[in-house]
């Protein structure tokens, strides 16, 4: 039964990787999940009640800063409520219109016509505030990635205890 478990743990760590970089799949959740159930159900792990605490509470951060982080960067670089607006339909659009490119593209594209609309067509100061969404999304995948490898390593270090004692 143990064997299944890590399994489908794995396969849970292997989908938060991949969720790092496709927003329909929750990365760092499904990290979550995978180390939990690895803690949990097996007998060869050591993982403490306060660590899986913390896991949790940085997971849900990072899901929360996620869904926020191109809102947010599109504000800092100057964008209004048109823009915003942008970002959320060029996001909605971008993953259900043209995936995968489209969660990359939507969003820069939403931002930039909202804000075209926003400073009486200029270019050069709309093209700035589309950057913005990029800058948000790069951010939030580097965050989604960050975590979910980290999950999948300490998987692996509970697992082989002795492989990992010098590393961690």
């Amino acid at each position: 039964m143990s064997i299944l478990i890590i399994i489908i743990a794995f396969l849970l760590l292997f989908f938060g990787i991949l969720g790092a970089f496709l927003p329909v799949i929750p990365g760092p959740t499904l990290s979550f999940f995978g180390v939990l159930l690895i803690s949990y159900l097996t007998d060869f792990t050591h993982i403490t009640f306060d660590n899986l605490i913390y896991l949790a509470v940085i997971a849900l951060l990072i899901t929360f800063l996620d869904y926020w982080l191109q809102i947010l960067s599109v504000k800092i670089f100057g964008g209004g409520k048109h823009s915003l607006i942008g970002v959320i339909v060029g996001l909605l659009f971008g993953l259900f219109i043209f995936p995968p490119f489209g969660v990359f593209l939507g969003p820069f594209f939403g931002a930039y016509l909202g804000a075209l609309y926003e400073t009486d067509f200029n270019f050069l100061s709309s093209l700035k505030i589309a950057f913005g969404a990029i800058v948000g999304f790069i951010s939030g995948i580097i965050m989604k990635i960050s975590y979910s490898i980290y999950a999948f390593w300490i998987a692996l270090s509970y697992l082989m205890p002795s492989r990992f004692d010098s590393v961690i």
